[in-house]
């Protein structure tokens, strides 16, 4: 597929933004009530296992996994539960949440403590309890991920390569004894002889850091990567590390994963909770944000309760500048997160940024008819034809998409962020792939 560049030569050469990479973490004082939804992560929702006017405390489970994929939930605070009912999603669907009126006092749970683990066995029972997924986004459920057999080498997801998001960045500097805990207790109990921490060069001291550190550890080494959006994607991270490709098709007849080359891949800060666990036996149940942007009063990276509402981190970073109208209100990165409606939903597991934008900086221009210019093309970091595939998708040629293989798109925005006449490529192909998928599971997969 990629006979002249490597995938980590596409992408966009986007600004960094990382004015709070020089920031130490706060911790939020703990909010009045949290709201903790039931589907934090991919697969099936937890079932509440709490009911109203149940006494929790830090690190109760108040959800348990609804399968193997799936992922236990935890409160996040001390205090009573005051309700579980439905509650609409940020993105759309409607799940149970668990709301809890917290006592300000975070008492641990006594069941609390750290698991014993002496092979693979133990150690995916471990991460199961402790509901781990990818905090780096996906949300994919570690214990299924380490599941796999035939790896050789872990990847280790430092890249951060979203603008303004600066999260991985301070655990590599506040937690590096975790993050090596982590990793050791993976490569061991996995038998994984080899692992790779793939950093974006413009984290140095990250990378000066880690090098130093991981100097006597046997197998592990630190790649230093491009400084091009999206080195963090899949797919690009194992080229970049390996020289290996993911197979666009896995074993399965599936769409490939880079277990079928050998690979696993970890966010650095889901390796730093895991070694964070097997020490105190915590589950995960807070996350740090970076919130920034032009209308936030006092930008910041801050570690929060899972469940906290983004009106609470908000007014803990100085609520919006007063001489300043908000346009938009951002959960994630501005290259792949999403708009949000109101600041009335919760943090997640899976949140790791906080952008609030002014009208001014939000409002997008107008697009323009497209001029065949092919820059979403070069750009697209899977080797896809995005201006070929939303025309096929415009005339509903499911052949055309599949040749197209629109389901390889990853919506990492590269296409619409070069695209000269500012049109919502990206968007339309994630309603491309999204109308491709349908109809092809209504035809039975085929």
């Amino acid at each position: 597929m990629f006979k002249t560049l490597k995938r980590s030569a596409k992408g966009a050469r986007v600004p960094h933004e990382k004015d709070t990479a020089g920031m130490a973490t706060v911790k939020m004082a703990v909010p009045a009530h949290v709201v903790i939804p039931m589907q934090m992560h991919i697969g099936a929702p937890a079932e509440p296992v709490v009911k109203k006017g149940d006494q929790v405390f830090v690190g109760t489970m108040i959800g348990k996994a609804g399968g193997f994929v799936s992922a236990n939930i935890h409160s996040s605070v001390s205090g009573k539960v005051v309700d579980v009912a439905p509650m609409r999603m940020v993105n759309g669907p409607v799940v149970t949440a668990v709301a809890i009126e917290s006592d300000g006092q975070q008492t641990v749970d006594p069941a609390c403590v750290p698991p014993q683990v002496t092979d693979k066995e133990s150690l995916l029972a471990a991460i199961q309890a402790c509901g781990l997924v990818g905090v780096g986004g996906a949300g994919f459920p570690t214990h299924v991920k380490l599941a796999a057999n035939t790896i050789d080498t872990l990847l280790i997801n430092a890249a951060e390569c979203e603008p303004y998001l600066t999260t991985d960045a301070r655990e590599m500097l506040e937690c590096s004894d975790t993050i090596l805990s982590g990793i050791a207790a993976v490569m061991k109990y996995c038998n994984i002889p080899h692992c790779i921490i793939g950093i974006e060069r413009n984290k140095p001291e990250c990378i000066d850091l880690l090098c130093s550190l991981v100097r006597d550890m046997p197998g592990v080494s630190v790649k230093p990567l491009p400084m091009r959006y999206p080195q963090g994607a899949e797919k690009t991270l194992v080229e970049t590390c390996t020289g290996r490709e993911v197979p666009q098709v896995g074993p399965g007849g599936k769409a490939g994963l880079p277990a079928d080359c050998g690979c696993i891949i970890m966010n650095v800060t889901s390796v730093s909770t895991l070694g964070k666990y097997l020490k105190t036996g915590i589950p995960l149940v807070s996350k740090r944000l970076t919130v920034d942007g032009d209308a936030i009063a006092k930008p910041q990276n801050i570690e929060v309760p899972i469940g906290t509402l983004y009106r609470d981190v908000i007014e803990a970073c100085g609520g919006i500048k007063p001489d300043v109208e908000l346009g938009k209100v951002i959960f994630g990165g501005p290259m792949m997160g999403g708009a949000s409606p109101s600041p009335d939903f919760p943090v997640l597991k899976q949140n790791n940024g906080l952008l609030l934008f002014s009208r001014k900086a939000a409002t997008l221009p107008a697009p323009q008819p497209c001029i065949r210019c092919g820059r979403c093309i070069t750009a697209c970091p899977m080797g896809l034809e995005p201006v070929v595939t939303v025309e096929a998708f415009n005339n509903k040629d499911m052949d055309e998409l599949k040749k197209r293989c629109v389901d390889l798109c990853v919506a990492c925005g590269s296409c619409t962020y070069v695209c000269p006449a500012k049109r919502p490529v990206s968007q339309s192909m994630g309603l491309a792939k999204a109308w491709y998928l349908q109809q092809l599971r209504a035809k039975g997969g085929k």
